[in-house]
């Protein structure tokens, strides 16, 4: 009776078993993409939360974690999401002051969009003790931002009145 041949190693995967891509459908990258404001006559913010940002200190090689919110007033032009995300990643393999990557990520956003105005807060997680947390802004040369509106806070209403 003869033997069945081995199954090679190149042998297809279990049916559930998810294969790699010959190329990484995205990769980090510090192009950001931009897209026309659909509202550029109203002063609206846009926020974007960024949980996960990672690089490195440039002195010790150990890494650094920051949750960063960007709060920004668009002119023109807003930010596409995807090239933000590919744009953080991008300096997941750097050494960085947090001092210095919180201003530079605010110089580039300001570079590709022109925004009327943008805030970013880095709040970076403990290092030796200290927890550090950066902000810094950028206001467009004359713009003013609209007076804040005061509204009378009601009571939360739950179920039936009465």
């Amino acid at each position: 009776m003869a033997k069945k041949p081995a199954p090679s190693s190149s042998a297809m995967p279990p049916p559930n078993q998810r294969q790699a891509p010959a190329t990484p459908p995205s990769a980090p990258s510090k192009d950001l993409q931009v897209f026309p404001n659909p509202a550029p006559e109203r002063d609206y913010v846009i926020q974007f939360q960024v949980p996960e940002f990672t690089c490195h200190c440039p002195l010790t090689g150990q890494p650094d974690f920051a949750h960063f919110t960007i709060d920004m007033i668009a002119d023109k032009l807003c930010v596409e999401l995807k090239s933000l995300k590919m744009y953080f990643w991008s300096y997941r393999n750097e050494g960085a002051f947090h001092e210095k990557v919180t201003n530079t990520i605010l110089d580039d956003i300001v570079q590709a969009t022109r925004p009327r105005f943008i805030r970013i807060t880095a709040k970076w997680y403990v290092r030796g003790g200290i927890y550090t947390n950066v902000i810094a802004e950028h206001r467009r040369k004359g713009w003013k931002p609209q007076p804040a509106v005061d509204l009378p806070s009601m009571p939360m209403e739950r179920g039936l009145l009465g």
